[in-house]
């Protein structure tokens, strides 16, 4: 059973699963960081939530694993030095000293722990038909590329950073030591590569190929310095 009210709750409340929204095609969806670690006891009802989220259309959901649980006993396989200063970024962005697991931040604007799903899908909730500044598009080019277009509605107030971000879309630990010692845990949307691939002033339209060899996914960020709120989120699977 997870914070405040468990997974099967929500489903049956039409919060998730089947009866979660399903994302119009002028909408684009809503950007769901979550700051994981395998050595953290608290983040597994994290991990199943935000693997439901990750099975909606109108969610953007990814997962970093940060490293700074490592010393604690277990290594987290997925985590990264660059995911845990990201989630530091945003600490500092907000006035805070510290960081958490588990954590989710929505739209990179506000935050909420991950374990307090009704929180959080509010939170999804009040970004959803939100008025947004850029829009985006992506398409798959020759030779593993990806065709990244851009173009500001309105002055969003950049610069803004272009960021490519890749994922695996599931993928299942044993961990042996540390506080989750004798557990087989499943992960979804693990982020395994984050690229910021430019600086856009949002003057003029904004046009790139990037590399993005393999069949993993591919989500492309347009994000405010800081790291700051998300102006645009698009993805190819």
């Amino acid at each position: 059973m997870l914070a405040r009210i468990g997974i099967a709750a929500l489903i049956s409340l039409g919060l998730l699963g089947a009866g979660a929204p399903v994302q119009a095609e002028d909408e684009q969806p809503v950007v769901v960081e979550l700051y994981t670690s395998q050595g953290c006891s608290s983040c597994p009802p994290a991990n199943a939530f935000f693997s439901i989220l990750a099975g909606r259309e109108d969610v953007i959901a990814l997962g970093f694993h940060v490293d700074y649980w490592d010393y604690i006993g277990w290594r987290d396989v997925f985590g990264s030095p660059a995911y845990s200063a990201r989630q530091k970024g945003y600490a500092r962005a907000a006035g805070r000293r510290s960081v958490y697991t588990p954590q989710m931040i929505v739209q990179g604007d506000r935050d909420v722990v991950g374990n307090h799903p009704m929180d959080v899908t509010d939170l999804i909730q009040s970004y959803r038909g939100a008025e947004r500044d850029v829009r985006l598009s992506l398409k798959r080019g020759a030779s593993g590329t990806v065709q990244i277009r851009a173009e500001a509605l309105r002055d969003p107030g950049g610069p803004l950073m272009i960021q490519v971000i890749r994922y695996q879309p599931e993928a299942s630990v044993e961990i042996t030591r540390g506080e989750n010692a004798g557990h087989k845990l499943t992960y979804s949307n693990i982020v395994t590569d984050w690229q910021v691939v430019g600086e856009w002033d949002a003057r003029a339209p904004f046009s790139a190929e990037v590399p993005a060899k393999g069949e993993k996914p591919v989500v492309v960020l347009i994000q405010h310095k800081g790291p700051g709120p998300i102006e645009a989120a698009a993805r190819l699977r």
